[in-house]
């Protein structure tokens, strides 16, 4: 089971888009996923169509009540992948945990205890955009970091508080800790401004820097009002064939380069297209939805 951290202390950067749909791809090849949702703004949980204001059983229960891991989990839309949601109350666990000795270690010891482990292949955590307690036991209990990034140069203010914190976890608490890579969200071909942050998140980081591009796409942006990830919401878009093809990179960096070759045939992608007049694809003008979206069963309760 490998435990991914997808981190950024910066907001509106992609990760619970990456969260989702890096689950999501990765399950239809098969693989065996949870989510779990740390962001009290429980923005994964309604992506994958779960009511925040009606969970009784949430990560609030697990770091304040030492609920087991296996009481939390629920199934969800997409066949192997499973979610511990969040709710509002979990944006009052840095000051209850404050003064609790062990703090940091929470989440790695219900994860260590997990019954269900052996049937797991992933663990994804989507972090609030902050590097408190919440973000620590995330770092605490993860194998690699996966860190989203826009392509704007205000994206790179902040990165060395991040991978200090990084450090710091590695030094004393997650030795094993390793930053898988550093994934571009947003990329607009077809802008000069986003080659030039490109190329200096490449001089940063180099090889830790990504090769696939989630390019600009309102598919993405429009999903989670359905409840929906970006395969079931919109299979035919850029958004789709981007989280595909990172997917597969991803698997290969992690060393499982011949289970990456095994891809669904309906995803073919290229990580970025050669003419920048294609980088945004036109999308169909209509795409069927459900009759009601997952943001407009909330406002009903």
């Amino acid at each position: 089971m490998k435990r991914i951290a997808v981190i950024n202390q910066k907001g509106g950067v992609g990760k619970t888009t990456t969260t989702v749909n890096l689950g999501a791809a990765l399950a239809r090849r098969g693989y065996r996923v949870l989510l779990l949702d740390l962001d009290p703004q429980a923005n994964l949980t309604v992506h994958v169509d779960k009511r925040p204001d009606l969970e009784s059983n949430t990560m609030t229960n697990l770091l304040l009540e030492d609920a087991r891991l296996e009481d939390l989990v629920q199934p969800t839309a997409t066949p192997g992948l499973a979610v511990v949601p969040s709710d509002s109350s979990l944006a009052g666990v840095e000051q209850v945990l404050a003064n609790r000795i062990g703090r940091e270690t929470i989440l790695r010891e219900a994860l260590d205890g997990y019954s269900g482990a052996g049937e797991l292949d992933f663990v994804l955590f989507d972090c609030p955009p902050s590097l408190g307690v919440l973000s620590a036991n995330v770092l605490v209990a993860a194998d690699q970091v996966v860190i989203p990034m826009q392509a704007e140069f205000l994206s790179l203010q902040g990165m060395a508080k991040l991978l200090e914190v990084i450090q710091l976890v590695q030094k004393r608490l997650n030795p094993d800790l390793g930053i898988a890579c550093v994934l571009p969200c947003m990329v607009d071909a077809r802008t000069n401004l986003s080659a030039e942050v490109l190329r200096e998140i490449g001089e940063h980081f180099g090889s830790l820097l990504a090769t696939t591009r989630i390019r600009n796409n309102v598919k993405l942006a429009e999903a989670p009002s359905f409840g929906l990830t970006i395969f079931d919401h919109a299979p035919d878009s850029n958004g789709a064939a981007d989280y595909e093809a990172f997917a597969g990179e991803f698997l290969t960096a992690l060393g499982m380069a011949q289970a990456a070759a095994e891809a669904p045939e309906a995803a073919e992608p290229t990580a970025t297209p050669v003419d920048p007049e294609l980088a945004e694809n036109p999308e169909p003008a209509e795409n069927p939805a459900p009759t009601e979206t997952a943001a407009e069963r909330q406002a009903e309760a």
